[in-house]
């Protein structure tokens, strides 16, 4: 085997390796749905029994749809230092993929589905092409090409629009981010209006509605170049702000009445009205089915009383996306959504009293990092708001958790590409360190270890972008909800582990605030967390899911 032929020989291997365990990965999950399973259906006690292995079983489903996506883009007229990495991703990630089956395998009492993988040519061709040589040249590869690792073609329209960010955030965005972040700043309002002057807030309302989406579909490809660009200068004061337009704008889409859209898009998609979500309970976390907020019925409206927290951009925010129970129905059934409208307050807290005696407080809470949009506890107590601020009026009653996953999708593959954004920030900031760094005598880009490190990053950046761009597409297509899910999943574990690194590859230097790093790092913690927790969504989205189709399918 030559040099040349070397790269798609095992370019091919993984790709084969990725529909074995395919295969493996769906009969394992007829056994975990059947284990979990009551008279044919999810039995909601078995189902819990088995949280562990569903979690695992939700990650390994991400792990094998990036490495599937990664492998098939870079088969077809990649660049050689592309497929490499993409060479690298299988080689570090499959082996894993390989063990959580393993381990399910062995708890179902399935283990000869599994048996012998490991011994297989394309495993351990898989295997090699992560040995330290090949992890070595790789990462010298990137040190030396600096940020070329961000290059990506997609389409004339979103190359454009990656353009144009790229440069607006680092021209306006990225020289406020650091003062933002150690300072906790709101952001500027200089800053808001630049953004929506550049159609940020409008990337998923139609044209008809102001937006800059399609009238008869999507354009989600832009909305994450531009995510991506503008998370890379500023988690908190750039990627950030296009998630709540995102999540509301899909929610009214899919409820609203067609004078709410009329009324509501244009005004969203200009920057007039700046949107909060509102979901999160106190005592109840991403359980939406638990909310408790309480909208009772009154004459020509309804009033809110309860608490919300972990509402981000409430504070500037001049409409705030509130679930709430209006309903006696238990779960999910019993909520709906209510638009309440506020005026704009700066600062870390506000106190909104109305004419009748109604009032809303919020407060900001203190945190780590994800600084500058500040997310806010939210108190109601008596709060009016009118018949015609119900997402869908009358008829959107009790529908607003099938309104508000319309708008989490959207989300969810949003989160993702701010994922992306974080770890190019991360990798450019550690690929820069390392070359200018000298220690023992050389570069530190020059040291095996660093260079690992760094083609292991790359890899993971690669391999979540790849997922997030062709998930993109299946959603423009109608589909991709359950894509959409892990592809959140996959990248934000995936920035985690990026912005660590970058964090140990600049030393003490890292756990300096002067440091751009120290910054990526605490931002990336965050992404886990909000829109899905990743134990909720791998548990209740993604295996419940894959699960309930394993049944379905059973059933005939």
């Amino acid at each position: 085997m030559t040099d040349e032929t070397a790269p798609i020989a095992s370019l091919d291997a993984s790709l084969r390796l990725v529909d074995q365990l395919d295969h493996i990965f769906s009969d394992l999950g007829k056994a975990l749905a059947a284990a979990c399973a009551s008279d044919g259906r999810l039995d909601e006690e078995r189902f819990d029994a088995q949280q562990v292995l569903s979690y695992e079983f939700a990650l390994a489903a991400a792990e094998l749809q990036s490495a599937r996506d990664f492998l098939k883009q870079v088969s077809v007229g990649a660049q050689a230092e592309n497929a490499a990495l993409a060479q690298v991703f299988a080689g570090k990630t499959l082996p894993g993929t390989v063990g959580r089956m393993e381990a399910i395998a062995a708890e179902l009492g399935h283990s000869e589905k599994i048996n012998g993988i490991r011994q297989s040519p394309d495993y351990l061709a898989t295997l090699e092409s992560a040995s330290p040589a090949k992890l070595a040249v790789a990462g010298a590869r990137v040190c030396a090409g600096g940020d070329a690792f961000k290059a990506i073609a997609t389409n004339d329209d979103v190359d454009m629009a990656r353009e144009m960010f790229v440069r607006f955030a680092r021209d306006a965005v990225a020289p406020l981010a650091e003062e933002i972040h150690r300072r906790d700043l709101d952001i500027p309002d200089s800053l808001l209006r630049q953004m929506a002057d550049m159609g940020v807030f409008g990337l998923s309302i139609p044209e008809k509605f102001g937006g800059s989406a399609p009238d008869s579909g999507e354009n989600t490809q832009t909305m994450i170049a531009v995510t991506e660009a503008l998370s890379e200068a500023s988690l908190g004061a750039g990627g950030s702000l296009i998630t709540r337009p995102e999540i509301l704008a899909r929610a009214i889409l899919a409820g609203g009445t067609e004078d709410q859209k009329a009324d509501w898009l244009p005004r969203i998609a200009s920057g007039e009205t700046l949107a909060a979500i509102s979901i999160t309970e106190p005592d109840h976390g991403s359980d939406a089915a638990s909310l408790k907020l309480k909208a009772s019925k009154v004459e020509g409206g309804w009033v809110l009383n309860g608490a919300k927290t972990w509402c981000t951009f409430a504070g500037k925010a001049d409409v705030l996306m509130v679930v709430a129970r209006t309903g006696s129905e238990p779960g999910f059934k019993g909520l709906s959504i209510l638009l309440v409208e506020k005026p704009r307050y700066d600062g870390h807290e506000f106190d909104l009293e109305q004419g009748g005696g109604g009032r809303v407080r919020g407060r900001a809470i203190a945190t780590i990092g994800y600084r500058g949009m500040h997310s806010f506890e939210m108190s109601y107590e008596d709060f009016f708001v009118p018949d015609s601020h119900v997402l869908g009026e009358e008829a959107g009653l009790g529908r607003g958790f099938y309104f508000t996953m319309n708008g989490m999708t959207g989300g969810r593959i949003q989160t993702a590409a701010r994922a992306s954004g974080v770890m190019m920030a991360a990798l450019s900031e550690s690929i820069r360190y390392a070359n200018d760094r000298v220690i023992f005598g050389k570069p530190l880009s020059q040291h095996q270890l660093t260079q690992s490190k760094i083609a292991t990053m790359a890899a993971r950046f690669m391999a979540s972008r790849a997922l997030a761009y062709n998930v993109a597409k299946r959603m423009d297509a109608g589909g991709g909800q359950m894509e959409a899910s892990l592809a959140k999943l996959f990248a934000c574990r995936s920035a985690e582990y990026v912005t660590r690194e970058a964090v140990q590859i600049h030393g003490g230097m890292g756990y300096a605030e002067e440091y751009a790093v120290s910054r990526y790092f605490v931002d990336a913690r965050v992404l886990s967390i909000f829109e899905g927790a990743e134990e909720t969504l791998a548990l209740r989205v993604i295996a419940r899911g894959i699960l309930g189709d394993h049944l379905k399918a059973a059933a005939g």
